[in-house]
């Protein structure tokens, strides 16, 4: 909203009020740094140096813009390191969902502790040796709530026959879990949440 040359002014500003912390807590704790020498990010030479390098990383096509899962902070509007994130184990339940497989009557029964991200669903994942499911590999089932849409059955030994149904729902873009696998089947990934929280267009339905 201000532009680029105010926004510069006021993270120049920002820094000459806050920017020393990190430093002086250096120095109490004894770092013997030659602090003559210290540099900020944005100084001009290392400003310089930042773009040089990245544009280089480019021209080899080694730095490139594409989709990753982040950890989002809805009421702060940004997105938060995962150095940042403190876990917890809470106590969870487990919804069922029958995930119909196309042009049968046969289904794929479903447990997830999160069926808020169905309609983000692109997969469903079965472990290559479960005898219930295995015959289903390679054909497509239908997302629950989606209005007929069709997503692969896929196998990977990242499910856990024992756990739930065995049968695992794939969501890349709401699950780092989910992530990894969609990489390595280069699944669709499906953003069903706008920046607030609240659903979006994806979600059909449930906008």
């Amino acid at each position: 909203e201000v532009g680029r040359d105010v926004f510069l002014e006021r993270t120049w500003q920002y820094k000459e009020e806050q920017g020393g912390h990190i430093t002086r807590q250096l120095r109490s704790l004894g770092a013997s740094a030659d602090w003559t020498r210290e540099r900020f990010t944005m100084d001009k030479d290392l400003s310089e140096a930042v773009v040089e390098a990245f544009v280089r990383l480019h021209e080899k096509g080694l730095v490139y813009r594409g989709e990753y899962m982040v950890n989002w902070a809805p009421m702060l509007q940004t997105a938060v390191s995962d150095l940042e994130v403190e876990y917890s184990d809470e106590e969870g339940k487990l919804y069922y969902f029958k995930y119909m497989v196309e042009g049968s009557d046969e289904f794929l029964p479903v447990a997830t502790t999160r069926p808020e991200t169905i309609m983000g669903d692109t997969a469903v994942c079965v472990h290559p040796e479960d005898s219930r499911y295995k015959h289903l590999v390679g054909k497509k089932a239908v997302v629950p709530m989606s209005d007929g849409r069709t997503i692969p059955i896929i196998a990977d030994e990242y499910v856990d026959m024992e756990f739930g149904t065995g049968a695992l729902k794939i969501t890349p873009g709401h699950d780092p879990n989910d992530y990894a696998i969609g990489k390595k089947y280069d699944l669709e990934t499906v953003n069903i949440m706008n920046k607030d929280g609240s659903m979006n267009s994806n979600a059909g339905s449930y906008d």
